[in-house]
């Protein structure tokens, strides 16, 4: 995959979201006797902005509250508390019309390329549901028309409008769902590991293509994944999540080049180098025991039962994103704008 110019946010411009102090708690269903309630804290006080035609990417591991997230954003899933603001608008406080407006600016590319297209309907259906569901263009032929063209602009065959899901690859399947939220020419686009189910070939293929439909169209994305080396050609800016909070962000260049938080370092040290001789050199940082549960998270630091540097206060006290300078936050006690030497941290 070559490597994409990436457009940074003009200094002062709006945001075209901004997302304040999000949280988001799952009740658990209790045994008979348990007179405490217990949550899943899925998402915690977490708070970032996107701006206009820019791709910000959300990386974690699995069960770290960014797919919560991105359903957070577009209210597929209420908000325990926090303010979003999409366009200006206070998400949250949108009746059924408002939500249903906003939902024609902001679209969902769902992870499962199987799962999320209807097996009853044809591409050409599923295609243009969007247009037939916002009352945009009445006339089946114009839609039809306006099918035929995204399905040549996201790679696929105009002639195959009438073919059903089941005769399309995993590759060409996230490619209809891709045409699909693109349909309404949105502002902003949540991926939520589109790439994730896809073969390795596959995930390149559609990453470009992602990249070359936001230079057309000026969309901006919200790209949710586990992997960072996934996001790096495709992100502007890059946040880290664990455990339900926001360890670092940064633009991705910096991030990439200079880790700060020992969790990210981690993360980084398990991408592969494509230079054999760097690759030789570098060790692997291996964290020490298993993520908790968001059932019970650990105080202060969410990640200080793993951390190779934490000390007192990270059990005490949960550590604010300081700014480290050049737009780079990070959420730690100790860490400083320079990687932690590897000698320092336990194999």
């Amino acid at each position: 995959m070559t490597e994409t110019a990436h457009a940074s946010h003009v200094p002062g411009a709006q945001p075209l979201l901004h997302v304040e102090h999000l949280t988001k708690e799952f009740p658990v269903e209790g045994g008979v006797f348990s007179r405490k309630k217990k949550r899943v804290h899925a998402v915690d006080d977490i708070s970032f902005d996107i701006y206009p035609g820019e791709t910000f990417g959300l990386v974690g591991e699995s069960g770290c509250g960014k797919s919560t997230t991105g359903r957070c954003i577009m209210r597929l899933t209420h908000p325990t508390s926090g303010k979003v603001t999409f366009n200006g608008k206070n998400v949250g406080k949108m009746d059924k019309k408002e939500l249903k407006a906003m939902r024609r600016e902001m679209q969902f590319i769902f992870q499962d390329p199987y799962a999320s297209l209807n097996p009853r309907m044809t591409i050409g259906e599923i295609i243009s549901e969007p247009l037939v569901i916002h009352g945009i263009m009445p006339d089946k032929k114009q839609r039809m028309d306006t099918v035929r063209h995204l399905l040549d602009v996201v790679g696929l065959n105009p002639e195959h409008i009438n073919r059903y899901p089941h005769e399309f690859s995993g590759g060409q399947r996230q490619r209809i769902g891709i045409a699909r939220a693109f349909a309404l020419k949105p502002k902003l686009i949540i991926c939520d590991e589109p790439v994730s189910a896809l073969d390795v070939s596959i995930q390149a293929q559609v990453l470009n293509l992602l990249d070359e439909l936001q230079d057309e169209f000026g969309t901006a994305y919200l790209f949710i994944a586990h992997d960072l080396s996934v996001v790096q050609h495709i992100s502007d800016r890059v946040a880290v999540m664990y455990l339900g909070n926001m360890m670092e962000t940064a633009d991705w260049k910096e991030l990439y080049s200079v880790p700060c938080h020992p969790y990210t370092q981690s993360l980084l040290s398990a991408v592969p180098v494509p230079d054999p001789d760097i690759q030789h050199n570098r060790k692997r940082i291996i964290l020490k025991g298993d993520p908790p549960s968001p059932i019970d998270p650990p105080s202060g630091c969410r990640f200080h039962t793993r951390c190779p540097i934490a000390q007192e206060i990270c059990s005490k006290q949960r550590p604010e994103l300081r700014d480290l300078g050049k737009g780079h936050f990070c959420a730690c006690h100790f860490a400083a704008p320079n990687p932690i030497k590897e000698g320092s941290i336990e194999l």
